[in-house]
């Protein structure tokens, strides 16, 4: 039997990685022939870097670079061996998780680091980044990103001849436009720290980048509410007109790059999940573009979550059985998310689906 283990991170709790080998234990404690493979994964958001160091796309660079508040940050991404493509996480240079939650304030964060980050790359010589933008502190369109570029341009010139040459493929899942009631300031600011009066204000900001951008020739007016102009604080629409970046699904893209569908051939089963499932788990999650791999190839898919909400949807999608980890353990959600709690119970749920394949 082969069984393909190809799990999300349960986030606050265990890496991508653990949950894979947690859940390989206990399979092999069941069925010690079996041929188990671990395939860890990430949706473009956190974790992306790690997840392809993983894979062997390349080595890990650090540079140092300006946070969101314009302090110096160690970001870290991966190049690849030949130097041409280079996987990074604009989180690691303008991240939430960056800043103190007292200091939360999207009016003051900036992508700045994100655009030193890609001059990194470009004075390295590559050619081709592939760029997760899940988890900013930001809400500023992008606009220090591309401070960052003209001020290295102002210095050093070349941007025409090498950053214009420079590929963005982008990983992101968030369809909202960049201004407007479901726009960057409206839906994602507030989690950033923004007040109802800031987000007003940061609307506004956003919607004159849009007319400048326009006013330069560079996009038009229906590119402001085109799917993921929004994401990451409006970044998506700078990479978009100023970068020509594609946006594709940040699973997918990690699914391509790890050659998942060789992986599937020949699979009776793959597990995978996440720390919590629902409806949204079917919009771009890992646990989903599994799925329309698996039954693309006819592999049984197991969901197999920390909590698993909205079942009827889930099921209805295709999840072939749908298992939660803590189904049978009342303790508190807090204990429950302990690494080593959830370790053991993701271990015995995978020792009890084995007992009723045998």
């Amino acid at each position: 039997m082969k069984i393909v283990l190809a799990f999300d991170s349960y986030k606050g709790c265990l890496s991508a990685e653990d949950v894979c080998e947690v859940a390989k234990e206990g399979v092999l404690a069941v069925a010690q022939d079996a041929e188990v493979v671990c395939v860890p994964l990430s949706d473009g958001g956190e974790g992306l870097v790690d997840c392809f160091l993983r894979m062997g796309k390349g080595r890990a660079v650090q540079v140092r670079v300006h946070g969101p508040l314009m302090e110096e940050v160690l970001a870290t991404y991966a190049l690849s061996e030949d130097g041409k493509t280079a996987y990074m996480e604009m989180s690691s240079a303008c991240g939430l998780m960056l800043v103190p939650v007292e200091q939360r304030n999207p009016m003051e964060t900036t992508t700045y680091g994100l655009g030193e980050m890609l001059v990194d790359v470009i004075e390295r010589g590559g050619c081709h980044v592939v760029l997760g933008i899940g988890g900013s502190a930001t809400c500023d369109g992008g606009m220090g990103m591309l401070e960052a570029l003209a001020s290295w341009q102002e210095a050093k010139g070349g941007w025409q001849e090498a950053g214009q040459s420079l590929r963005l493929t982008v990983a992101c899942d968030v369809d909202n436009p960049l201004y407007g009631n479901d726009g960057a300031a409206y839906v994602f600011a507030p989690q950033k720290g923004a007040t109802p009066e800031q987000v007003e204000l940061l609307d506004r900001r956003l919607r004159a980048f849009a007319l400048a951008t326009e006013e330069l020739g560079l996009a038009e007016r229906v590119d402001a509410f085109s799917a993921g102009a929004g994401a990451a604080g409006g970044l998506g629409y700078a990479l978009q007109a100023y970068l020509n970046a594609d946006l594709c699904s940040g699973v997918e893209i990690v699914l391509d790059e790890c050659g998942f569908d060789d992986v599937l051939r020949g699979a009776d089963v793959v597990l995978t999940g996440e720390g919590c499932s629902d409806g949204q788990t079917l919009h771009g999650k890992v646990a989903a573009g599994v799925l329309r791999r698996a039954r693309k190839w006819g592999v049984k898919t197991v969901l197999m979550s920390g909590q698993i909400k909205d079942r009827e949807a889930l099921a209805a999608a295709g999840f072939d059985c749908l298992v939660c980890v803590n189904e049978d353990d009342g303790r508190p959600l807090d204990e429950l998310m302990q690494s080593d709690v959830a370790m053991d119970n993701i271990r015995s749920a995978c020792q009890r689906m084995m007992e009723d394949f045998q």
